[in-house]
């Protein structure tokens, strides 16, 4: 990847997550970060996505600006439903991942489909985090809202969008054109209306989700009624090239000449900064957890434990997903009154297993397994087991033993997993990392902190500037193996 007249050429990656907008602008050609910016989301699940324009820009400028960015991409949390009227207006508050409202929707379009049917078309049984579910919740609870939808998006299509100069008249350069609405299959694939095995939408299923049928963005014209859903374009494929400047709320442009990439879902993201690859998966503690790996095969879990998702290269996701992560620390440092690096400290001073405590972490329902109306246990409270460094133990054990059940629900799959990577802010604390190795039972590698949902953007930026996908290095180190089965088979028989 030349440099243009001696001058390094540089890229930016955008992940908006569920709590906050990260920018990091990169050299091209080695991904090394040159500055980074940041700005905070709105808390909820339910959030107008003028919040994530804003921070948008408040993140570019924190960053430094476009000026000599020559290409961006954008990442984002996955699922959230932007539902957009004719004036491409937003017709409500998107419903993010994490909005669990559509749990009946999801059991009612599983039993009317059926759930091998589900497999077989999108790799995935419906879940109420997934965007059709909602779709469905809208048709149902909100039919006035419903009709007014002219186009349905999601997060990281929106906001590549409006950055592109499209949105309302009166808000955007080239005002509502709903047939410049793009996204990439990594995206796509988790609506449960998009087939990643044949990389096309499945019209019948988005009809029994919304009711309506869909007509593809740049396909010609559809019936009266059809809902536009955004064309999907090719991971090393561009949106497109801004023909003008872009005004950015906060003060931020981005400039005439600015390519913007496909940009993918969040997960996918970070398995592109990671560089991973068939053999290789990866643990995120975020707010929510998530088990992914790389494969070139198809992948179908009829249980529906395993989304056979789309990846950012034209390869598989598989993932499981939970909805209780790193907030489990938060909760319990918070009831404990210190924050992260104490409670670390505290779960180190009680033996693995916590002496029989065991916290099945549902704080806010979950996804694995689906149990939208879960709570959370504690299990195992004796004298000698009720105290803080005991129940600090027990957190960071069921946060983790959750997950370790997703890795094995991956691996029954026939995903092998010879390398396992642990990502994600709750990754940095040393408690985490050493209860990751007896839970996991095998060696576990950290790479260098970074911001991988970022950096996996910045790198599809500088594959559509080149036309080919870098190769960035990344440095980790290993937590070798400590077995403790006996942890998690303690969690398995308290979770049920």
């Amino acid at each position: 990847m030349a440099d243009v007249d001696g001058e390094r050429r540089l890229v930016a990656g955008v992940d908006s997550s569920t709590q906050s907008c990260k920018v990091t602008i990169r050299d091209a050609s080695t991904g090394a970060v040159v500055r980074e910016g940041r700005a905070s989301h709105p808390d909820g699940t339910s959030v107008d996505p003028r919040h994530w324009w804003d921070a948008l820009g408040s993140a570019m400028a924190d960053a430094g600006g476009f000026d000599d960015v020559a290409a961006v991409a954008i990442a984002g949390q996955q699922h959230g439903m932007v539902a957009l009227d004719a004036d491409g207006r937003v017709v409500r508050d998107a419903l993010l991942w994490n909005d669990v409202r559509s749990a009946d929707a999801a059991a009612q379009m599983i039993d009317e489909i059926g759930r091998k049917a589900w497999v077989a078309r999108t790799g995935l049984v419906p879940v109420a985090s997934f965007t059709g579910t909602k779709l469905r919740w809208l048709r149902d609870a909100e039919p006035e809202n419903a009709a007014r939808v002219a186009a349905v998006a999601l997060p990281h299509d929106w906001l590549s969008w409006r950055l592109r100069g499209y949105g309302p008249a009166d808000e955007s350069p080239l005002g509502p054109d709903l047939d410049a609405l793009a996204t990439d299959g990594s995206d796509a694939s988790g609506t449960a209306y998009w087939d990643p095995v044949r990389r096309e939408y499945d019209g019948e299923l988005f009809e029994a989700a919304l009711g309506r049928e869909l007509r593809v963005a740049g396909g010609g014209a559809g019936t009266d009624g059809a809902v536009v859903v955004p064309r999907v374009v090719a991971p090393a494929e561009a949106m497109g090239t801004l023909d003008g400047d872009v005004e950015l709320p906060g003060g931020a442009v981005a400039r005439a000449g600015l390519i913007v990439g496909a940009g993918l879902g969040d997960n996918a993201g970070a398995a592109l900064g990671l560089g991973l690859g068939p053999g290789d998966v990866a643990v995120s503690l975020g707010t929510s957890g998530t088990v992914f790996g790389v494969t070139d095969t198809e992948v179908t879990d009829p249980s529906g434990t395993v989304a056979g998702f789309a990846d950012g290269t034209g390869s598989r996701l598989p993932i499981v997903t939970t909805l209780n992560a790193a907030r489990v620390l938060e909760v319990i440092g918070g009831l404990l009154g210190v924050d992260h690096d104490a409670l670390g400290e505290l779960a180190l001073q009680a033996p693995a297993g916590a002496d029989g405590l065991v916290l099945v972490p549902y704080f806010v329902g979950e996804r694995t397994p689906n149990r939208p109306d879960a709570t959370a246990s504690l299990v195992g409270m004796t004298l000698a087991t009720t105290d803080r460094a005991h129940l600090a133990r027990a957190a960071v054990e069921g946060m983790l033993c959750a997950l370790a059940d997703g890795l094995a629900a991956v691996e029954r799959t026939g995903v092998e997993v010879s390398r396992l990577l642990l990502i994600g802010g709750a990754a940095r604390n040393e408690a985490v990392r050493a209860v990751a190795a007896q839970v996991f039972g095998r060696d576990v590698e950290l790479p260098e902190p970074g911001e991988y949902v970022a950096a996996g953007a910045a790198r599809q930026a500088a594959w559509a500037l080149s036309g080919s996908l870098p190769s960035w290095s990344i440095a980790t180190t290993t937590i070798p193996a400590d077995p403790h089965p006996e942890v998690l088979e303690r969690y398995r028989a308290a979770a049920g």
